[in-house]
């Protein structure tokens, strides 16, 4: 199911975008708000759960995360989802986030019980959270991370 204001693609199409600085996209890419405790509790998660080490992680306030985010229509001044980007696809939402959590496997999978739910609820559960986000879990950044394993994915 897509997620709401993402704009359909086609899978790399961000390589042929001149306002996107090239990347290494051989890998995963998790692009989040740096500011958000949440995300940033996320992006250890990730780090930690990510036996492959395969995963990076792009703040959406850094120049890659705002032009990233510009490509596929999303607003990067009004930053309330998570972008995820598998294999040249983006997905967004809890769309992203359940995808995030199976790739990871083992515990993470358990965010597939989200799937149950209509995804109509899934974006209203994923859009009250990230409205809320900073009010309910503050802010933290995620470039001052002192995690050696974190501060290797980020991508600035």
């Amino acid at each position: 199911m897509p997620s709401a204001g993402l704009m359909a693609r086609e899978a790399f199409s961000y390589r042929k975008d001149s306002s996107v600085p090239r990347f290494d996209d051989t890998s995963p890419i998790v692009f989040m708000d740096g500011l958000c405790a949440l995300c940033t509790g996320a992006a250890r998660l990730i780090s930690r759960f990510d036996r492959h080490g395969e995963f990076r992680i792009a703040p959406i306030g850094s120049d890659l995360g705002r032009a990233v985010l510009s490509h596929y229509g999303l607003d990067p001044a009004d930053p309330t989802t998570w972008l995820y980007l598998e294999d040249g696809k983006a997905y967004a939402s809890m769309e992203a986030i359940i995808r995030v959590g199976t790739r990871l496997g083992g515990s993470c999978r358990c965010v597939q019980a989200l799937r149950l739910l209509p995804g109509v609820l899934q974006e209203r559960l994923y859009r009250a959270l990230a409205r809320h986000r900073y009010r309910l879990f503050g802010r933290r950044e995620l470039c001052a991370a002192p995690d050696p394993e974190l501060r290797r994915r980020l991508l600035l």
